[in-house]
């Protein structure tokens, strides 16, 4: 059986871009239909991309990692999937941000050595640095919290309206009054939701 050749990509959310790793990857040369893309937190290795690799990958294949980071963020985690691909699997990995991990070129118990070395110290940074990032995040909605900002999406209210809709509220409330046009068609005139639309229109007929 013919050795094939894998790439991984991971990206944190449906928001990020995954074109700079993709574009990396491609050069070398690898089938579209040979990556594996995921848009997921690296927390964990429960990712439904990550898992239909491990079902592809085979003896003496080959699998290309932009970095660390983008396999995973638990250290703990990283090391069990690094040794299920390498010794089970046995399957080659080769870190693209990292050449000392390239299981292909340190076979001998050296190189085997400092790439564990590598693996361990690199996984566990990467962990760190995602502690320290929700860290972050936890203290910076603290602050916010307790500077009395709102968090989340902004509220909707009679003063965040723009201009058109500000028109269409004031030529349409009469006609809404007077039942020629329903509630559903005048939140739609407005794209507004129902419980938006109520608490609008209730400030509003506090100001007429």
């Amino acid at each position: 059986m013919s050795k094939k050749t894998f790439a991984y990509i991971r990206v944190s959310s449906k928001d990020q871009n995954e074109a700079r790793q993709l574009k990396e990857i491609l050069e070398l040369g690898i089938n579209e239909r040979d990556i594996f893309i995921d848009k997921e937190s690296g927390k964990d290795f429960n990712r439904s991309q990550y898992k239909a690799l491990k079902q592809c990958l085979r003896e003496g294949d080959l699998l290309y990692i932009k970095s660390i980071d983008r396999f995973g963020r638990n250290s703990k985690e990283i090391k069990k999937e690094w040794e299920d691909i390498t010794q089970n699997i046995k399957a080659d990995i080769k870190v693209l941000d990292m050449p000392l991990l390239d299981t292909t070129q340190y076979k001998d118990q050296l190189g085997s050595f400092v790439s564990d070395l590598v693996l361990q110290v690199l996984a566990f940074v990467s962990e760190r640095e995602r502690d320290n990032i929700l860290q972050r995040q936890a203290e910076g909605i603290k602050v916010a919290k307790a500077q009395g900002k709102h968090l989340g999406r902004p509220q909707l209210n009679l003063s965040t309206l723009n201009k058109e809709q500000r028109q269409k509220l004031d030529s349409n409330y009469p006609k809404w009054k007077r039942k020629e046009i329903t509630g559903v068609e005048f939140m739609t005139l407005l794209e507004l939701k129902k419980n938006s639309f109520y608490k609008i229109i209730g400030e509003y007929e506090q100001t007429i």
